[in-house]
């Protein structure tokens, strides 16, 4: 593996395309021993779906194509740097390298600005502007205990 400029060229070109059919300007490849496995775009307006990113709109493709949530041994080629929710999804599904275009300032700079989740990461919950409050973490806890107990679990 390593880099490969068609994957990159691919992953551009499908940003491009997006933006042409009315999604957001975003696309993702992802990339196994050569070959393509899947390619997302940005459908959040398309399909009404704020999770629709073009990297996990990949990843889920993938996913289902090399029926495993490991995605060790792709690589992934983006059009723009990931947001912090398509990054988390990056680090879970276990990519093993990621190539991207434009910068999250790039994308700031035309209206897509992630600076503020960054932002209220770094605070503690009772600080955010999303407020939130702990409820029933004893009851929570039971679905804890049964995971760590159980034999069979598939650990990820």
């Amino acid at each position: 593996m390593g880099y490969n400029e068609e994957f990159m060229r691919g992953a551009i070109s499908l940003s491009i395309q997006s933006v042409k059919s009315g999604g957001g300007p975003f696309g993702a490849l992802i990339v196994k021993d050569g070959q393509i496995v899947s390619a997302g775009t940005n459908r959040v307006t398309k399909d009404n779906d704020p999770t629709a990113h073009a990297e996990i709109v990949a990843i889920r493709i993938a996913s289902e194509q090399l029926g495993t949530f490991d995605l060790s041994g792709c690589e992934l080629y983006t059009s723009c740097e990931p947001c912090p929710m398509c990054l988390g999804a990056i680090y879970w599904s276990r990519l093993d390298k990621m190539y991207y275009g434009n910068t999250k300032d790039d994308a700031k700079d035309i209206g897509f600005d992630d600076s503020f989740i960054y932002e209220e990461i770094a605070l503690k919950p009772e600080d955010r502007k999303l407020k939130s409050e702990q409820k029933l973490r004893l009851q929570a806890s039971v679905a804890f205990k049964d995971w760590e107990e159980k034999e069979d679990k598939i650990e990820y």
